[in-house]
């Protein structure tokens, strides 16, 4: 098997092998502690110029499905694990998971230490890092790393937005009439929408506050996205027009657009949130919900005016704001995914809540 390393902005080396050929891969890499779904994270458009490591030991055990697909193609810039396995068993596997990530021209590297990984980014925080088969010296290697650009400040959301709105799959009866800010939404989300009789039009972030306030349509989504939220002006500022005139919820990077366009700020985590096992806590009701989570950014609770916004949910891992309300439009939003994909369906209410307010409002 080819060799690959792991190199960290700080010189840390981690050795593996090649599973999967793809070109040499750089960006943040983050761990995912999700046991299953790496299909999902795969086609997540919130992991862009991320490299995920899956702290789940085994992966490729049932291959690939061509239902499961979260967006038109993969999005990470390289895949690691512990150990791939090719013998997948799976009755809707269409092809391995080898074969998915070559098809896409992506990288997958197996036989890393993950768990000393996943400590090691507790630890020092997420870092950039350069995956490569390269035999130059470390020490070229790492200058390599180090010329990475950061993270923070870029406008990832307006890399993975579509460049033109398009309609989601009609309801069986339609209901309501959403249009969805595209900062990098998963299908799952549009699915769902559309369980809840909602007809869906996504729109890319050059779209203009005169079309979402259009009479056609009864409520306003602003989807997950990847990276800064702060960079993403466009969204900012079209969430700020539509704030108070149209039924208003957001999700992940929607949720961080929505608290920047009430005035909160957003800072970066550590090592972010990444996998399908968080608890947080409805303070309304008091009850424990596991969540699916994906994001390196959260919103300054200090930021938050209490007389204009309710922080609703608390993540219980490490406090951080996990929802909010605007107090006199009632717009929401969630700092995790509630469309499940993958992940616990214990947060699929806020579809129907976000479905009550367009009723309130009509």
């Amino acid at each position: 098997m080819t060799q690959a390393k792991i190199v960290f902005e700080d010189g840390k080396i981690f050795n593996g092998t090649v599973f999967a050929d793809g070109p040499d891969a750089q960006g943040e890499l983050v761990f995912n502690t999700a046991m299953s779904g790496y299909q999902e994270v795969l086609t997540d458009p919130s992991y862009s110029d991320q490299i995920v490591m899956m702290t789940y030991p085994l992966m490729g055990s049932y291959g690939i499905n061509p239902e499961d697909f979260e967006s038109k193609k993969i999005f990470l810039s390289a895949f690691v694990c512990k150990e791939y396995i090719d013998h997948y068993s799976n009755w809707r596997a269409t092809q391995s998971l080898k074969d998915y990530l070559e098809d896409q021209n992506v990288l997958g590297v197996q036989g890393i230490d993950t768990r000393a990984l996943t400590r090691y980014l507790r630890d020092f925080g997420s870092k950039r890092a350069l995956i490569t088969t390269s035999t130059d010296s470390d020490d070229v290697l790492i200058k390599r790393v180090q010329d990475i650009e950061d993270m923070s400040g870029k406008n990832l959301a307006s890399k993975v937005s579509c460049s033109e709105p398009y309609q989601w799959a009609s309801p069986e009866k339609s209901l309501f009439n959403v249009a969805v800010i595209d900062c990098g939404v998963k299908h799952n989300i549009l699915e769902m929408l559309r369980l809840k009789g909602c007809s869906v039009t996504v729109f890319p972030l050059s779209t203009s506050p005169e079309e979402l306030l259009s009479d056609r349509f009864d409520g306003v989504f602003i989807s997950n996205g990847p990276g800064d939220p702060e960079p993403v002006t466009e969204a900012v500022n079209l969430i700020k027009a539509v704030i108070g005139k149209k039924p208003l919820f957001g999700i992940c990077l929607g949720h961080q657009i929505l608290s920047l366009a009430l005035g909160a700020k957003t800072y970066k985590l550590k090592f972010g949130h990444h996998g399908a096992n968080h608890p947080v806590k409805n303070l309304k009701t008091g009850r424990v919900e596991v969540t699916s989570q994906n994001h390196g950014f959260a919103v300054d609770p200090d930021s938050i005016n209490p007389d204009e916004i309710e922080i609703t949910h608390i993540n219980l891992n490490d406090q951080t704001v996990a929802g909010i309300r605007h107090k006199s439009s009632g717009a929401f939003s969630v700092q995790y995914h509630p469309e499940a994909a993958p992940g616990p369906h214990d947060s699929q209410y806020f579809f129907d809540d976000f479905v009550a307010l367009m009723e309130q409002e009509s």
